[in-house]
């Protein structure tokens, strides 16, 4: 679960890490009041759950109040990679002399927590370690390890850094590398450090991923506001509206609906659709015994979503009955209408009494029927996969 930078810095300033003293604002005349209370210039941050922000235009300075107000006008009105901006961040403008990168993460397949150090920083830090992976330095420790004075100092010389820049830093280090244990995260990334002109070290830009799992240990983040959110990004309005119903759902970059009958089989019907050339549009699970109340709603999500299509229907049915199944897409074809194409194959539990409700509301209204291919157990599994990739490409 990750965090909004103004919450991540909360966290990192309890545990002692310099950080920009911004000001969350909701509306441009705070934004405009913030940046006129920092002597007139201001660095204006759009708060999204996603990286890349100031290539995207999340991140714009402004000269004086004025500027600060029509920018925020223009943010608020906006979207930054996909994401409406709700709050700004209004931080004081750096001078930076240099921008350094940190931070702390686990290696899954050695099952440790790595320290991550730069001595470059700032947006390109991913481009840049891959040209010069010999300047990005780790350094692994074991889950139930802290990590020592003498051994932050080491980490900070290999950033380059000496003299009173080094005690700075290896307490930034170690500042980075407790919010990282005491809140049970996935990462807690500095990008940049800054160091300023006046000598000084601070970050000015901070990114933390919370293991949701863990959230029931630490009340405290929801004392300070932070409730249980996206995993990684904030939700997208389909994806808002499915929790609503309680629907799991998940947005994916494709062209395909996916209509499954469970989470095995939807993760099964998202591997087909990949390996025949097609792109699933999103994830989704019906759950277990699902109404057929439920299954309409499921179809709606898909049949509105702009960027499906078609829409690939799979139910192998368990726990789940295939005449449920058949009673939901019925009841959404007469209810809503079906406006993309769309193939599925039902098989196991009642699909023969499935199978006869299709034919009887076929024969009621034909004309709903016009867009879907129904098929049952006669119909391999793959050749549905493939027809819908068929049916996606038919349509651009």
């Amino acid at each position: 679960m990750r965090l909004f930078e103004f919450e991540a810095k909360q966290l990192f300033k309890k545990q002692g890490i310099p950080v920009t003293e911004g000001t969350l604002c909701e509306t441009p005349a705070e934004v405009r009041n913030a940046v006129m209370n920092l002597d007139g210039r201001g660095m204006l941050k759009a708060q999204i759950l996603s990286g890349g922000r100031g290539k995207a235009g999340g991140i714009k300075m402004a000269e004086s109040p004025e500027e600060a107000n029509d920018l925020a006008e223009i943010m608020f009105d906006s979207e930054v990679k996909g994401y409406p901006v709700e709050k700004i961040l209004v931080d004081p403008v750096l001078n930076i002399r240099r921008e350094y990168y940190l931070g702390v993460t686990i290696d899954r397949a050695k099952y440790k927590i790595v320290l991550i150090g730069s001595p470059t920083g700032g947006v390109d830090i991913e481009e840049f370690a891959r040209k010069n992976p010999k300047k990005v330095f780790r350094e692994a420790f074991e889950i139930t390890d802290d990590i020592y004075s003498f051994e932050a100092y080491g980490f900070g010389l290999q950033l380059n850094f000496r003299k009173e820049k080094l005690k700075q830093v290896s307490s930034i280090i170690q500042g980075l590398f407790k919010t990282f244990k005491a809140y049970d995260c996935k990462l807690a990334e500095i990008n940049p450090l800054v160091e300023t002109e006046e000598g000084d070290m601070i970050a000015a830009d901070a990114r933390i991923s919370v293991d949701d799992d863990a959230l029931f240990r630490h009340p405290e983040l929801a004392e300070m506001g932070i409730e249980k959110r996206h995993e990684e990004g904030e939700m997208t309005p389909r994806e808002k509206e499915a929790r609503e119903q309680g629907i799991p759902y998940l947005d994916l970059d494709g062209n395909i609906g996916m209509f499954p009958g469970g989470a095995g089989f939807g993760i099964v019907g998202n591997d087909f659709i990949n390996y025949y050339g097609g792109k699933p549009a999103n994830f989704m699970d019906s759950g277990g015994g699902p109404s057929p109340e439920r299954l309409a709603k499921m179809l709606v999500l898909l049949d509105e979503n702009p960027n499906v299509k078609a829409i690939f229907g799979a139910r192998f049915g368990g726990i789940s009955r295939c005449d449920d199944f058949a009673k939901g897409v019925i009841m959404f074809l007469k209810d809503h209408g079906l406006s993309k194409p769309m193939v599925m194959r039902m098989t196991g539990n009642n699909w023969e009494e499935g199978v006869r409700l299709f034919d009887e509301a076929r024969k009621e209204s034909p004309e709903l029927f016009e867009r879907i291919e129904i098929h049952g157990i006669e119909t391999p599994i793959e050749d549905i996969a493939k027809r819908a990739v068929e049916l996606a490409k038919e349509a651009k």
